[in-house]
């Protein structure tokens, strides 16, 4: 006998459910308080109404929350719901054959009396069993209302059918027979920095009160003030773990150290300890404590690196030897990219018969700094690693404390880098640290914005980082740092810096043609002048001020990029609602040439702005305060790149027509 379907007569089909990762087998990402706005293709054999829902939930929750979907044109539904909790929720659609809406669907287009009196009966039976059902208030109304279509002529029952507040009855109320679902698939909600942060990076190492003497976490916590003034939300701190002294590197990379050399954090391990560790110069974990609670009172959270590696003298190393790879004669495997050696650190071999031992205690360092404060992780090289070990990582830290963010700091291949974003981790590094021209600004810009990809990967946009010095940051001057901090800073709604080297304008390579700092702070101690009088820290503080009073710079997917006249010029708007209730409304233009003055025209679509070619309206720059009156959609800008290589302009439409600034909003 020929097998049937399990249920045959389930005519709804469902396809193309958007939001989704590779059909639901990884989460979407949002955070607290934003809305997960879902669509589906939904449609049924003949002419029959459909009835559809979305169906969410928070995990831990048992029951599910219900949203009626919307018809769009061409088979496309719609609804919304929000995510009000950090950790996981679960969504589904649902839909179903509607025989209500397909009887008065009918009935109204009935034209012979005949038929509409058969109809009217149909319908009645219809309402009575939905009355039955309900009971109570509800099921007086309805079998009142079954009743009236008895005995109702066609032109009453027409009206009792089209009555709004039967359809609302009948849809509390439905027989939802052979019902179809697609789903559950999920959203991992982070809290409000895994969307909006701004990160400043800083080498505890280099606090100290002087040249050459070694800083600590005292130190350190003395800067949080100033920090935070400048107005960024996350100190990221480099590995703070003893280092290694065995094939310890000197300043500049050397493979010589001397007795005094500091060595590189990443060189994690040694006679003190490992990675649940503090190098002893900078403190104990009591003052990493203290470290943790003042950054806190200060709106500050502290980020960790975490790289998992070690140096030779990691405790790792001897109590472990299965966790490492060997070398034919028995030494073991230290990191390499040929021709590049890095002897003073030993990967782990993760194909190691222990496997399962060696990921319970690489999760457990995670655990330590979680109990000791930490929040935030930035993960160095995370694609060196396996993905199914990050899937099991962050999903179980997750689970236990739900609020983690994850960043990923993998410059590599873009499908790697994707598989991780999917695999969880909250925010990640980007190629934007090398994208300068418009070409490539508008097309990466794009990708990251507006393609699907968005709802896994976060992007994390930072102009420099210890080890990358960037040949536009090498020969571009105060103007390319200036630019390129206010690129990433209204481009991403998060990004960071390396400080003070950024702010603090270094420039200067080990040799040409590399992106390695020459007297790198990663193999040295430095000791920085915080009062330079060419400090961008003033300009840094602005930039910072200006994304905490605009909305609209805290998203990354409503950027908008524009036509300008001019290569070298870049234009790009981003609008949200503002806590007034009015639309917070910025239009950036940006000298990409970051040595001559450039101009050009700028097309803005007055339309999508709310306003139409014969308004007026005020551009504020909200960098230099300078104010413009502007009409039309055609404007002509000028931007010298020593003085100010970007406006960031807030739009105010005019309501009267004095001359006045005052009367805008």
């Amino acid at each position: 006998m020929t097998q049937h379907p399990q249920e045959g007569r389930q005519r709804v089909v469902i396809e193309r459910v958007r939001p989704e990762v590779d059909t639901g087998r990884f989460a979407i990402k949002r955070t607290i308080g934003e809305q997960v706005e879902v669509s589906a293709s939904i449609f049924c054999d003949g002419h029959d109404r459909i009835s559809a829902i979305i169906r969410h939930r928070f995990t831990e929750d048992s029951n599910w929350a219900e949203v009626p979907m919307q018809a769009l044109p061409n088979d496309r539904w719609h609804a919304a719901f929000t995510v009000e909790r950090i950790g996981t929720y679960q969504y589904a659609v649902a839909a179903w054959i509607d025989p209500f809406l397909t009887w008065r669907h009918d009935l109204l287009r009935r034209t012979d009396a005949t038929d509409i009196a058969l109809a009217l009966q149909g319908g009645a039976l219809l309402v009575g069993a939905a009355g039955r059902r309900a009971r109570g208030p509800d099921g007086e109304a309805l079998m009142a209302c079954a009743a009236r279509l008895v005995g109702a002529g066609a032109e009453e029952g027409r009206v009792l059918a089209a009555d709004t507040r039967l359809e609302q009855l009948m849809a509390r109320h439905a027989e939802r027979r052979f019902v179809q679902s697609l789903g559950p698939l999920r959203v991992t909600v982070d809290p409000p920095r895994g969307r909006f942060s701004s990160w400043y990076e800083l080498f505890p190492r280099s606090c100290g009160a002087s040249a050459g003497v070694h800083g600590s976490f005292t130190d350190c916590a003395a800067r949080l003030p100033e920090i935070a003034a400048m107005g960024f939300d996350v100190l990221y701190l480099p590995p703070i773990h003893p280092i290694g002294r065995t094939f310890r590197k000197g300043p500049n990379n050397a493979l010589a150290a001397g007795p005094e050399d500091v060595g590189s954090p990443w060189a994690i391990g040694g006679a003190e300890g490992g990675h649940k560790a503090i190098h002893p110069e900078l403190g104990t974990l009591d003052d990493f404590r203290d470290l943790v609670a003042h950054a806190r009172a200060a709106g500050l959270e502290i980020a960790l690196d975490i790289a998992l590696q070690c140096s030779p003298d990691h405790p790792y190393v001897l109590e472990h030897p299965e966790w490492f790879r060997h070398r034919p004669d028995g030494s073991i495997q230290y990191a390499e990219n040929p021709p590049k050696k890095y002897q003073d650190i030993y990967p782990f071999d993760f194909e190691t018969d222990d496997w399962q031992g060696l990921w319970a205690e690489l999760r457990s360092i995670f655990v330590f700094w979680i109990e000791q404060g930490v929040r935030i992780f930035r993960v160095d090289n995370p694609h060196t690693k396996p993905f199914a070990f990050w899937e099991w990582l962050i999903g179980d830290i997750k689970r236990m404390q739900p609020e983690v963010i994850f960043l990923s700091e993998a410059f590599t291949r873009p499908s790697i880098m994707h598989r991780l974003a999917k695999l969880g981790f909250s925010q990640s590094y980007t190629y934007f640290t090398w994208r300068n021209t418009k070409q490539e600004l508008t097309d990466y810009l794009l990708e990251l914005t507006q393609h699907a990809s968005r709802e896994y990967l976060r992007p994390n946009l930072w102009p420099n980082t210890p080890d990358i010095l960037p040949e536009f940051l090498q020969y571009g001057g105060r103007a390319a740092f200036m630019l390129r901090a206010a690129l990433a800073a209204t481009l991403g709604a998060n990004y960071g810096i390396y400080g003070p080297a950024f702010e603090l304008l270094e420039h200067r390579a080990r040799e040409p043609g590399s992106e390695e700092y020459l007297d790198s702070e990663k193999y040295q101690l430095r000791h920085w002048d915080l009062d330079r009088p060419d400090s961008l820290a003033p300009f840094i503080t602005r930039l910072n001020r200006i994304r905490r009073e605009n909305p609209a710079l805290q998203q990354d997917w409503n950027l908008r990029l524009h036509p300008v006249d001019n290569d070298l010029l870049l234009c790009y708007s981003k609008t949200a609602a503002a806590a007034d209730g009015r639309d917070d409304l910025l239009v950036m233009v940006a000298n990409l040439d970051p040595h001559h003055v450039q101009s050009g025209w700028i097309e803005l679509p007055l339309e999508e702005f709310g306003m139409t070619a014969g308004d007026s309206f005020q551009a504020h720059d909200l960098l230099s305060d300078a104010r413009f009156l502007w009409q039309g959609a055609r404007q002509f800008v000028r931007l010298d790149p020593q003085s100010a290589p970007i406006h960031i302009l807030r739009l105010r439409r005019r309501l009267r027509s004095e001359q006045d600034f005052d009367y805008f909003q």
